[in-house]
């Protein structure tokens, strides 16, 4: 594929390995004749499939960066969601953001590294997971995912239908959720659910659990962080997303929202920044955003 930069990347199927058991399958690309610049990881939102990212990825990479994209255990094809039953969200976090992170920096050691996070993928990031080699990170449409606090009544049903009725009962019936039917994505696991159900409950979202030490963990993060909102996400509203990033009291965050009318379509929602129909539009900024913070990786320190 060629574009305006006339540079042409290239795909690579990858199998990446989760220390903690099992493996994690996506796919690396990079630009096809010169070396890439820096990479990207792209962490995906809670069971969305991989194939989300494919445009986005390619026009990273057709730019010169070395971008990798994947799927968490449990979902897509990085294995059933039935097999992996006792993986929770708390997992995808803390161990397959991880493993995909390390495997970025093991290939491409002299290169400095970014992310992008989705939904779920950018809230892994905000508690620190896989940031301390990081020249920065975008974080888009994440925030506390608290059902009370959707403020559309009918998504605020549907959210608490899907959440804490339906999708609590086929995870201990089935020990999957058919996420596929629910309109959640992909199917995923039964304990990934459970906990899901819990932390919407509570006003605080996971900063409310003891056992993830969030707060703490989020103020660990002290990199370059870039925000992204969309005025009519119905889950990820300004309110979830500036009580979410209020977390990171050592980062530099700068927030950006976008309206469809940015974006030139007549919505975007939760899931549409990735889909092509905003690519002219709104992906360069990103691309501005993340070639900015790579130049700053490369520049040599000055001596003290």
């Amino acid at each position: 594929m060629q574009n305006n930069s006339g540079t042409d990347s290239t795909s690579e199927r990858v199998t990446v390995p989760v220390p903690a058991g099992g493996a994690l399958t996506g796919t690396l690309r990079q630009p096809a004749g010169t070396p890439p610049v820096a990479t990207v990881t792209i962490h995906p939102a809670t069971a969305v499939a991989e194939r989300l990212y494919n445009g986005f990825a390619r026009y990273l990479a057709d730019h010169g960066f070395a971008v990798f994209t994947y799927d968490y255990r449990g979902t897509g094809v990085s294995g059933a969601p039935r097999e992996n039953r006792t993986l929770r969200m708390r997992d995808w976090m803390s161990q397959d953001v991880p493993a995909a992170a390390d495997w970025m920096a093991a290939r491409f050691p002299e290169l400095p590294h970014l992310a992008v996070g989705h939904s779920l993928g950018g809230q892994a990031l905000v508690l620190g997971n896989a940031t301390s080699h990081l020249a920065g990170f975008v974080a888009v449409a994440s925030h506390a995912g608290v059902v009370a606090a959707i403020e559309d009544r009918p998504e605020r049903l549907r959210a608490s239908l899907v959440l804490h009725v339906l999708g609590p009962l086929t995870a201990l019936l089935l020990g999957f959720v058919p996420g596929r039917g629910m309109g959640l994505g992909e199917d995923m696991p039964a304990a990934a659910m459970l906990e899901w159900s819990r932390w919407s409950r509570r006003p605080g979202y996971f900063f409310d659990d003891p056992g993830m030490r969030a707060a703490e963990r989020a103020a660990t993060v002290d990199t370059e962080v870039l925000a992204v909102g969309l005025t009519d996400d119905l889950w990820a509203t300004p309110r979830q997303i500036d009580g979410f990033y209020a977390h990171l009291v050592n980062a530099r965050v700068e927030r950006r929202t976008y309206s469809p009318a940015d974006g030139g379509v007549p919505a975007i929602g939760h899931m549409g920044f990735f889909r092509s129909g905003v690519s002219a539009a709104l992906w360069p900024e990103l691309l501005a955003w993340l070639t900015e913070k790579s130049g700053a990786a490369r520049q040599p320190r000055a001596e003290s």
